[in-house]
């Protein structure tokens, strides 16, 4: 079985496919970096949506999805977005928890594991 490693790094690949599973690694938001976790958060689903499609694959397919928030205080507005995003019937499993993500501008970070 081949594995396929969309936008590699030196450190890590954006995704990764393994037969008909699609793996992305934790996005952050560049680009609204320090900015509020509405904004961060809609950055980070449309990089998302990008690398799924890539992958061949869409959020509807959205398997599990792990969320990390530096402030639990900030749940419901993340929720607020990812709920007006998510796939209607097409929930995945999830988590979401507070912890201190590797540079203070970010406030958010979102990995998911798709089904083809």
């Amino acid at each position: 079985m081949t594995i396929q490693r969309i936008k590699p790094g030196p450190r890590m690949s954006g995704a990764v496919v393994h037969g008909n599973t699609v793996y992305l690694a934790g996005q952050v938001a560049s680009q609204s970096a320090g900015k509020s976790v509405t904004e961060q958060t809609t950055e980070i689903l449309s990089i998302i949506d990008s690398l799924l499609a890539e992958a061949g694959s869409d959020k509807s397919k959205i398997l599990m999805a792990n969320i990390w928030l530096t402030d639990m205080a900030t749940f419901q507005e993340m929720n607020a977005v990812w709920d007006a995003w998510v796939s209607p019937g097409n929930t995945p499993a999830r988590a979401t928890v507070e912890a201190k993500l590797a540079a203070p501008q970010f406030k958010v970070e979102i990995a998911v594991i798709a089904a083809k």
